[in-house]
């Protein structure tokens, strides 16, 4: 069975933290550009309107960008959907999951141009000796569970953006995401404006639909793994739910196994999720069934009255990806869903 995004995260937390040791050059707080610039990259779309240098403060020091990077590697996961947005087009991506070409997913894909980026993997950890081979400028890395050791590999290498003072691992909020990207490329308005669109985008999708205001809904993985399923308590990636006024089940964070983890919900205890409507993330026709036969699940209220979404694999990606693109297609794919699983007539088909 393949395992779901949160848990292939945590096989990469376990991988880095056994890499082998690259020899680099120790270094202190502060990462800053060596080398001159590279030639400018042909695939940019965008100009810079910010000054450089630009000094970002990050949980691992401040981080120099001296000149605009023309060279940008992407570690983490999903960063290269706002690069891409802002018209900079990465030499190298991270492969998270789905083995999408490039490593760019179908509502980006057609921001890559003729570009043919590197594909990086972390399934043994990151890859210094290819990423020092790709001769980076800028390594962005706010959504790739840096460690100390290895933003300090990373930034021997080129200056590395990382994320803010107190952010998690995984997923620093979307908003701040794209904001230390925008700035690292010296595209801070064009970040602004867009998470401006996507802002203005929920709320005009809400206005469309009140009925969604004050429902309880829930958001949960589509199978089930390791005899429980994983569901987002509030807030944790459920923005997309809550942007649209509905109101995500109350009380998951209590079994999540640590804070700021999915919680932990067993066959037995699927009743804890039931809401006027779920949004499953299924990802295939094939994941329906099985997750009906786990525990309680069709006994569930929303369940059995048509008040249940199940996504296909894009879908689930666009959510699990929370960028400002992703978003675009989340709104315009899953808010049909949800007014059809409201109105008690959602079918159980991935296809909506």
């Amino acid at each position: 069975m393949t395992a779901h995004p949160s848990h292939r995260l945590a096989g990469r937390i376990a991988a880095a933290a056994t890499a082998l040791v690259l020899s680099v050059a120790a270094l202190t707080g502060c990462a800053s550009a060596g080398p001159a610039a590279a030639e400018k990259n042909p695939a940019y779309t965008t100009q810079p309107t910010d000054s450089f240098p630009v000094t970002i403060d990050t949980k691992f020091g401040q981080t120099v960008i001296d000149a605009e990077p023309q060279r940008v590697v992407v570690v983490g996961l999903t960063e290269q959907d706002i690069l891409l947005e802002l018209g900079v087009v990465p030499v190298a991506t991270t492969e998270w999951y789905g083995e999408q070409p490039y490593a760019v997913w179908p509502w980006a894909q057609s921001l890559l141009g003729d570009a043919q980026p590197t594909v990086l993997t972390t399934t043994d950890g990151l890859e210094f000796e290819k990423i020092a081979s790709l001769r980076p400028d800028l390594i962005v890395a706010v959504n790739a569970g840096l460690t100390n050791e290895n933003y300090t590999k990373l930034a021997a290498i080129a200056p590395t953006l990382a994320g803010p003072e107190g952010s998690p691992l995984y997923f620093t909020d979307w908003q701040e995401q794209t904001r230390l990207v925008s700035r690292a490329v010296g595209r801070s308005a064009a970040g602004e404006a867009l998470i401006t669109g996507v802002t203005e985008a929920y709320a005009e999708a809400a206005a469309a639909h009140p009925e969604f205001a004050g429902l309880t809904a829930s958001f949960s993985q589509g199978l089930p793994y390791d005899g429980h399923i994983y569901v987002y308590p509030d807030g944790m990636n459920t923005d997309f739910l809550t942007d649209l006024g509905f109101v995500m089940t109350p009380d998951l964070a209590q079994y999540a196994a640590e804070p700021g983890q999915q919680a932990r919900i067993s066959g037995e205890n699927m009743g804890l999720i039931d809401a006027d409507v779920i949004v499953f993330a299924t990802e295939s026709a094939d994941a329906i069934p099985q997750l009906l036969a786990f525990g309680t699940t069709a006994s569930l209220s929303a369940v059995k009255n048509g008040r249940t979404v199940y996504t296909d694999a894009e879908l689930a990606g666009a959510i699990y990806f929370l960028t400002p693109l992703s978003q675009k297609y989340v709104i315009d794919k899953l808010v049909p869903r949800l007014v059809e699983a409201v109105a008690g007539t959602a079918p159980q088909s991935v296809e909506g």
